[in-house]
């Protein structure tokens, strides 16, 4: 199978994870790919592969070499995001791609434009893969699925010297859940990658540290002809919190290494409203002031209105795994990196301003570095990859097995 079809049955799965529920996967339908997943792999010749109760799918292909060389993981996530539609998506083909705003549907008048992606330039000539600008396109990280079965399947059917590989998929990755019940005693190896990186040549082994921060507002509700002194806007409280936050550390506002707080919805009425925020910053330092500054606007504003006015929930949610590299682990990232450049990909080694499975996976004994799936402008309608930056993906885990293997 081509790695082209294999991207595109994935995505025809509707994967949508669903931070509001409290089933592991957390949408059932995750297990539609999963169950594809198993069967492609059993067929492919893999050993010991199975789904467990969770939706974690597992496979391992033994090695055709004497030497005792390490045993690399390859993973990736089987969810899309919960933020954009990954129902009935409909992928376009753009060939030979001329450089110019792309069409993505004429009905609704949805147009990717250069001026608001410049990035697009750059694949001027490619086949670029886009959706039809009603849903997301599941690249992430249907991609780096597609990336790791396809360079298993080249590397047995050309009898390609290599070690034990372990290959993992992961449930709610986008959810921050998919390390929870991932089992790394029965993974058994040594190191892995997560495929799961953004456009080509993209190699993470630095995250932000990463909280979750719901605020809760009370207020009082009291009819407007008689609310002098008496009601408390709620709604209003909650524009009064937010503004209360630095107005440039917003992910809109920031780049690189900046932190951030990032109101991601907010839902209520003058009785109560809901504020949920993701807080962001590379330095474990300023990671640590960014929750204290939250609970000291919590504090001044119950001074203000009132004890339990602003009630805050706060969840630590992955760390940096750069703090998990230590001096004699560099050779997961150097050997990434020449495999990169064996495919004559130039590697681009940046922090994620996100966070991957590898991130938790770290700290729980698995150093998980990321590499690129080629894709961009995840989680909406604009997602888009080129066909030719997937194919770079597939090479390069085929490069970091052989190199591993001498």
């Amino acid at each position: 199978m081509k790695i082209l079809d294999r991207f595109l049955n994935y995505v025809a799965i509707d994967t949508k994870s669903d931070c509001t529920s409290d089933t592991c996967p957390s949408t059932s339908k995750q297990f539609n790919l999963a169950n594809l997943l198993v069967d492609e792999m059993k067929d492919m010749g893999l050993g010991n592969v199975h789904m467990d109760e969770h939706g974690y799918v597992y496979g391992t292909l033994e090695k055709n070499i004497d030497e005792d060389v390490p045993v690399v993981g390859f993973i990736a996530h089987m969810d899309t995001s919960p933020d954009f539609s990954g129902e009935d998506v409909k992928p376009k083909m753009i060939e030979d791609y001329d450089g110019e705003d792309i069409v993505l549907n004429e009905e609704l008048k949805i147009v990717m434009k250069v001026d608001d992606f410049p990035n697009l330039k750059q694949y001027k000539g490619n086949t670029l893969i886009t959706t039809d600008g009603t849903t997301l396109l599941g690249a992430d990280d249907k991609a780096g699925i597609a990336s790791i079965l396809n360079a298993i399947q080249e590397i047995i059917k050309e009898n390609t010297p290599h070690g034990i590989i372990k290959i993992a998929f992961t449930p709610d990755e986008e959810i921050g859940r998919g390390a929870d019940r991932f089992d790394v005693e029965k993974f058994a190896a040594d190191f892995a990658y997560t495929i799961d990186g953004g456009e080509i040549g993209e190699l993470n082994y630095e995250n932000f540290n990463a909280a979750s921060c719901v605020v809760t507002i009370n207020g009082v509700n009291i009819h407007p002809g008689s609310a002098k002194n008496k009601m408390k806007n709620a709604i209003l409280m909650a524009m009064e919190f937010n503004d209360m936050l630095p107005n440039n550390e917003i992910p809109a506002s920031t780049e690189l290494r900046e932190g951030f707080y990032h109101l991601n919805d907010l839902e209520g009425n003058v009785e109560k409203t809901k504020m949920n925020y993701i807080i962001r910053d590379h330095f474990i330092d300023s990671f640590e002031k960014r929750k204290v500054m939250v609970g000291e606007i919590a504090e001044f504003l119950n001074k203000k209105y009132g004890e339990n006015t602003v009630e805050i929930e706060l969840k630590d949610s992955y760390y940096n795994m750069l703090e998990k590299f230590g001096e004699n682990d560099m050779h997961i990232i150097d050997v990434a990196a020449k495999a990169m450049e064996m495919a004559d990909v130039e590697p681009n080694i940046a922090p994620i301003r996100g966070g991957t499975d590898g991130s938790r996976l770290s700290y729980m004994g698995l150093l998980t570095p990321n590499v690129f799936t080629g894709g961009a402008n995840f989680h909406g309608k604009f997602e888009f990859i080129p066909l030719e930056s997937l194919e770079k993906s597939s090479e390069v885990v085929k490069n970091i097995i052989k190199i591993y293997a001498q």
